[in-house]
């Protein structure tokens, strides 16, 4: 059985892609390729069908992660019921997805951070409207809670293979 992570931003073009390639590369690394899914959408349909920002792309780059084939997608009614962690960046999307999100699956929706161990910050501010050193505060950010995600799901797989 596959454990499915969905990263969630408002335009799914900064920092769930990154989150998607963040915890991608962290899933192969640790041999569960296999054992668990990962995606990203946006709250909003602002940018469908982009690719993530040229400086997402640099800054996940710099630090060897491939964003550059994640296209934004808005979330699906589907996503609710496919995915077992629904993964926000903050308060908004939290939001959201709330009002949109039937009751039997609201469990699914976390904010990221809620999994940092070395960041106390609630939530992941949007960078898109300011400079580059906001994108590294993401992926900083990303890092530290797709680490405590990653412990989460490998104990869920490890579960499931036990079975």
């Amino acid at each position: 059985m596959m454990t499915k992570v969905l990263f969630v931003c408002t335009g799914n073009i900064c920092r769930s892609p990154s989150a998607e390639g963040v915890f991608r590369q962290m899933i192969e690394e640790a041999g569960l390729s296999g054992l668990v899914g990962v995606d990203s959408a946006a709250t909003h349909g602002f940018h469908v069908g982009e690719s993530p920002d040229a400086r997402a792309q640099a800054a996940a780059r710099k630090r060897g992660y491939d964003i550059s084939q994640c296209v934004a997608r808005q979330v699906t009614a589907d996503d609710f019921r496919e995915f077992d962690f629904i993964l926000v960046m903050d308060w908004e999307n939290l939001s959201a997805l709330q009002q949109q999100c039937p009751r039997v699956y609201r469990h699914k929706l976390m904010l990221l951070m809620r999994f940092a161990n070395e960041f106390e910050e609630a939530t992941i501010a949007d960078p898109y409207y300011g400079g580059p050193d906001g994108f590294n505060k993401v992926l900083d950010y990303l890092e530290d809670a797709c680490q405590g995600v990653l412990e989460v799901v490998r104990k869920r797989a490890t579960q499931y293979q036990a079975a």
